[in-house]
């Protein structure tokens, strides 16, 4: 849940600290007081897009900080990213200079915008004063629905993400197939083309790694006599001469070792020439060794010089470096063995078959998870659609043969009666603006049942609703907030009497002559003069606040 969030110099926000508890909040206030700013915030602190009209006009930029207490989800995810997993919260926290500039941190670590989102999301859910209006596109129909699916049950994703991979597939191919037919003599030369390339690179096998250990060898060769020269010169110097360094250094150890005997202050001197005299030897070692090993082969250095040069040839053709020769050969392999299948049209053909087999068979999947899905919305809306005053409506979740497509074979559209004795026809298409706004409010409320996001924020989405049904939207949100914490900014007084907190939204001036934005925590009293207020309007009289009174106390 959320327990805090912070705002400074945000728009027409000065600074301002919230505290949230469980159950049910409301913000309330005059038009233009700032309710929907609050949530603005929290969005922007949540990775919503950000820009320098935010700031507060004449700060340097504006600061937002939310305190959540985690979910086992969002405890995980936080591990798995190495963000400061905690168990006792998650402070998230967005930046925005007066250039519009951002920076978000997740427990004081940088993270980015996106990550914000991923954490949000897992968090809070923000159904916006607009959200009924998106409920007529099709497309965000069969997103609630597959959303809904989802929550219930994390394996559909699965069916999901197979019904979306297997249909790119079956259309690469299909795409495939009809290129071919349309093109084929272009086919056929860019076929013959590269088995010529390929026949060429086949003979030259260059290998991983070869031209590397090519030109090693090469500049071995090319410079063995000055090697053989160089290496016997040291071994000479070292212990072949006729006062080789290392008999004199050994004499002068004998020496030093009988002079300690007469005073110990030469020991170190000693102790620092024995290892010289044990590296010396073993240097005439490694030279012996090294000396054996090299050859003046000039054979060799022929063939090494004409394998360089074959390499270094295929290297300018093909217009790659001579070490990326193996990778070239490797992807006009490839290549021409692609064109190989796309030559054979039948094939081709089996294999889109095939395809769309395996699409069809992974869309049957996902359609029986949306029509369980589907019976068990519509009648969980339809009984909400009960107490908000639509008594005898129904609301269903079609499914519709549909053209093929990345979510399925099926369109799915939510139809909708006013009342009963009539048959439901397409939300667009039958649903007033009150009836949208209380059937959009019933799709939230039986939705945020399934969820597991512990913050539901609904702002102003009870817009053209009123009398009792304003009531019912009321205590709707007080049940589901004895299950959420469920933040709400709205403009009834029936939706506002049912919070366990109130908060009223105020604009005033500053000390600077700017127009700010505060927020009060009301108590009881205040809560009756706020109640009062939005049932009055501006002169408040006695008869509003007993009724503000009898709200409250319902």
């Amino acid at each position: 849940m959320l327990r805090t969030l912070t705002i400074r110099d945000f728009v027409i926000v000065d600074a301002i600290e919230l505290e949230f508890a469980n159950g049910f909040s409301v913000f309330t206030g005059e038009t233009g007081a700032g309710k929907s700013i609050l949530i603005d915030a929290l969005q922007l602190a949540l990775g919503g897009r950000g820009d320098a009209s935010m700031v507060r006009e004449g700060a340097a930029k504006a600061d937002i900080s939310a305190d959540f207490a985690l979910t086992p989800a969002a405890s995980q995810w936080l591990a798995q990213r190495e963000l400061g997993s905690d168990e006792d919260g998650a402070l998230v926290r967005r930046v925005i200079d007066n250039a519009g500039r951002s920076k978000a941190y997740i427990n004081g670590i940088s993270a980015t915008a996106a990550q914000l989102r991923e954490l949000g999301d897992l968090l809070v859910d923000i159904h916006g004063q607009h959200a009924h209006q998106s409920l007529l596109k099709l497309e965000s129909q069969r997103a609630l629905l597959d959303n809904q699916i989802a929550v219930r049950d994390p394996a559909a994703l699965e069916d999901m993400q197979a019904v979306s991979s297997a249909y790119k597939n079956w259309r690469a191919l299909v795409r495939q197939r009809e290129e071919f037919e349309n093109d084929a003599r272009n086919v056929l030369l860019e076929r013959e083309r590269l088995e010529w390339q390929v026949g060429e690179l086949d003979k030259l096998a260059p290998k991983s790694g070869e031209w590397t250990e090519i030109t090693n060898e090469h500049g071995r060769l090319s410079h063995a006599a000055s090697l053989l020269e160089g290496a016997q010169e040291a071994l000479q110097a070292i212990s072949e001469a006729d006062q080789p360094i290392l008999s004199q250094l050994s004499s002068l150890n004998q020496k030093l070792g009988k002079l300690v005997d007469i005073d110990t202050g030469l020991q170190p001197v000693l102790d620092c020439m024995e290892p010289a005299r044990i590296q010396l030897q073993e240097a005439v070692y490694a030279l012996n060794n090294y000396i054996d090993k090299v050859e003046l082969d000039p054979d060799r250095l022929r063939q090494v010089d004409a394998r360089m040069e074959a390499l270094h040839g295929a290297a300018r053709r093909y217009h790659v470096a001579p070490e990326a020769l193996h990778e070239e050969h490797a992807t006009l392999g490839a290549r021409l063995r692609q064109l190989a299948d796309a030559s054979d049209i039948d094939g081709l053909r089996k294999q889109e078959d095939k395809a769309r087999t395996a699409y069809l068979a992974a869309s049957a999947r996902l359609s029986k998870r949306r029509a369980l899905a589907a019976v068990e919305l519509g009648k969980g809306v339809t009984s909400a659609m009960q107490e908000l005053s639509m008594t005898g409506g129904s609301f269903a979740v079609a499914l519709n043969a549909g053209e093929p497509g990345v979510h399925g074979v099926e369109q799915v559209e939510f139809l909708v009666a006013g009342h009963a004795g009539v048959a439901p026809r397409p939300l667009a298409k039958v649903a007033s603006g009150g009836e949208l706004a209380r059937i959009s409010l019933a799709i939230a409320v039986i939705t945020a049942h399934a969820t597991t996001t512990p913050t539901l924020i609904f702002d102003e989405v009870d817009t053209g609703i009123g009398g009792g049904v304003a009531e019912v939207v009321g205590r709707l949100l007080k049940r589901l907030g004895q299950q959420r914490q469920v933040l709400c900014v709205t403009h009834l007084p029936q939706v506002a009497s049912q919070a366990n907190q109130h908060f009223q939204v105020a604009k005033g001036t500053s000390g600077e002559g700017r127009t700010v934005s505060r927020i009060d925590v009301l108590d009881n009293r205040s809560r009756v003069e706020e109640v009062a207020r939005m049932l009055g309007g501006i002169e408040i009289t006695e008869t509003t606040r007993k009724h503000a009174r009898e709200l409250l106390a319902s």
